[in-house]
């Protein structure tokens, strides 16, 4: 449980350091793009498994 509550504090202490520094804003545009990448392959892949003949989800 100490773990996770230590993972959560780092992620908490990066992602406040990014949104500080501005460093976040300019990474949204690129955070965007990989969003649709990633959602464009998930359609195909769930496009791929129903032509298989398998379960989507």
């Amino acid at each position: 449980m100490f773990g996770w509550a230590l993972v959560f504090f780092i992620v908490a202490v990066v992602a406040g350091l990014l949104g500080f520094t501005g460093i976040a804003a300019s990474m949204a545009g690129i955070a965007q793009i990989i969003f649709y990448i990633a959602l464009i392959l998930l359609v195909i892949s769930m496009i791929s498994r129903a032509v298989q003949g398998k379960s989507i989800l």
